[in-house]
């Protein structure tokens, strides 16, 4: 495996750490403050519960569930965790996908799963501090329970190094060996305009703040939907070759609100090369999301934990 730590500095300026995915948008405790009370009246087209009890025989139906999480957020950990777990009684054949974990990683973490390694060597292995950052032990019961149960743990997210060579001078700017970490170039999907707005509108905010430039516009809307494609490329490939399994996506709200992110773009690879069979995912928001509703008759998410 390639070595990447040596080389990346993660003292990186604001516009390039938003650059290289917008989780600040809807995912970390300053964004998301939830409003309980405007669930029901903002986001009437989603389903506004407060026992996840009530929308779990929704979830066990769906090939893949996303949970879409503010990453600081304990309480919301401990639901992922709940759900897991529920799902897990109804179906031993489940995988959980994380955004946390950067491809190039992935045969560390079924090192740790098959015990392997230890918990610790997971963490300095996979260079989680620098790599994501937030408190490991937010996550720590999640890989224990998937550890102890032989649960698949999929390491989703485009590298580092990549995501910002993007932002920086777009995809042209990667080497054949990076391109092998990422989605074809023509998986790339950059025509969802609301999904362009929702992003570009979050750069016009951090740039009125002081930070960066009008030309890097493009280049941020093209790292978000990098990191997005990835993640989607790396659930449907295992939904494809693991078709009895049920997949669980963690990541930030921002990946999931509307389908935008993840879940339309997993849907288009399984609709292109499976047109015969139902395809059903479900998406539930632990918190209510501190957004300004973009389209008024498409839900925000499927349900959303008031």
């Amino acid at each position: 495996m390639k070595k990447y730590s040596q080389k990346f500095d993660f003292r990186i300026p604001k516009l390039l750490a938003l650059s290289v995915g917008i989780f600040f948008l809807f995912s970390c405790s300053s964004y998301a403050q939830p409003n309980t009370d405007s669930c029901t009246t903002q986001f009437s087209n989603s389903q506004c519960v407060d026992n996840l009890n009530k929308i779990l025989p929704e979830l066990k139906k769906a090939k893949v569930v996303y949970l879409g999480e503010t990453h600081d957020s304990s309480q919301d950990h401990q639901n992922q965790l709940k759900i897991i777990k529920e799902l897990y009684k109804n179906n031993p054949k489940i995988a959980i996908g994380m955004e946390m974990f950067q491809r190039p990683f992935q045969e560390i973490i079924n090192q740790y799963i098959a015990g392997k390694i230890t918990e610790a060597e997971l963490v300095e292995k996979t260079e989680y501090k620098n790599r994501w950052g937030f408190d490991w032990e937010l996550y720590a019961s999640i890989l224990r329970f998937a550890k102890e149960n032989k649960v698949p743990v999929l390491a989703l997210n485009t590298p580092s190094e990549i995501s910002r060579k993007v932002a920086k001078g777009g995809i042209e700017n990667l080497s054949d060996e990076e391109k092998k970490l990422i989605p074809s170039i023509t998986e790339i999907k950059l025509d969802n305009i609301p999904y362009r707005q929702m992003v570009l509108k979050a750069f016009e905010q951090h740039q009125s703040a002081g930070h960066g430039n009008s030309n890097s516009a493009n280049r941020f809307f093209l790292a978000q939907v990098l990191w997005d494609e990835t993640m989607a490329d790396g659930i449907a490939k295992f939904v494809k070759t693991n078709p009895d399994y049920q997949v669980v996506v963690l990541a930030g709200q921002g990946h999931v609100v509307y389908g935008y992110g993840i879940p339309s773009r997993v849907e288009r690879r399984i609709q292109d090369s499976n047109k015969d069979k139902k395809f059903i995912q479900r998406s539930l928001l632990l918190s209510v999301p501190d957004i300004t509703p973009i389209e008024k008759d498409k839900p925000v998410a499927d349900f959303i934990l008031k």
